[in-house]
């Protein structure tokens, strides 16, 4: 797994949202966006830290901050995520794992003494050019947003 690091331009991709919508990377050129990877919709971690960055999504905006939330998870499942705790940023629905494989995020994973592979839980900070800023290894899932915004 080969993870892109600050300084890294983000490989262009197109993935639908929990609508069906196409999303690409450069639909968001020109803005700053954080790309936020988490391991399965509405597991209590996933819901603690995308219901932290809906709470503080004025403040992200204000900084001038996009958002777009991914995981393996169909649509379906996103858009039961999504209305439920009425997150107003998209969230790809990435099956085939392209913006996944993209970012470098899939890989070898511990829970509980077993391993297996999944989605690591990491944020990534990208300019206007496209290009990451900052990577956020060690999220802290109810207090996300002041991550974001402490840079």
């Amino acid at each position: 797994m080969k993870t892109l690091k600050a300084g890294d331009k983000v490989p262009d991709f197109t993935v639908k949202d929990q609508d069906g919508n196409d999303v690409s990377l450069s639909d968001y050129k020109g803005k700053k966006l954080v790309v936020f990877f988490y391991p399965k919709a509405s597991t209590p971690g996933c819901t603690a830290e995308a219901c932290n960055l809906r709470d503080n999504y004025k403040a992200l905006q204000e900084e001038g901050y996009s958002l777009l939330g991914v995981s393996a998870d169909s649509q379906k499942r996103q858009t039961n995520f999504k209305n439920k705790y009425e997150f107003p940023f998209p969230l790809l629905a990435d099956e085939e794992k392209e913006v996944i494989n993209a970012f470098g995020v899939w890989g070898p994973k511990k829970f509980m003494g077993r391993e297996y592979d999944g989605i690591h839980r990491m944020t990534f900070i990208v300019n206007e050019e496209g290009v990451v800023e900052r990577v956020i290894e060690k999220v802290k899932t109810k207090d996300h947003a002041a991550q974001i915004l402490d840079a």
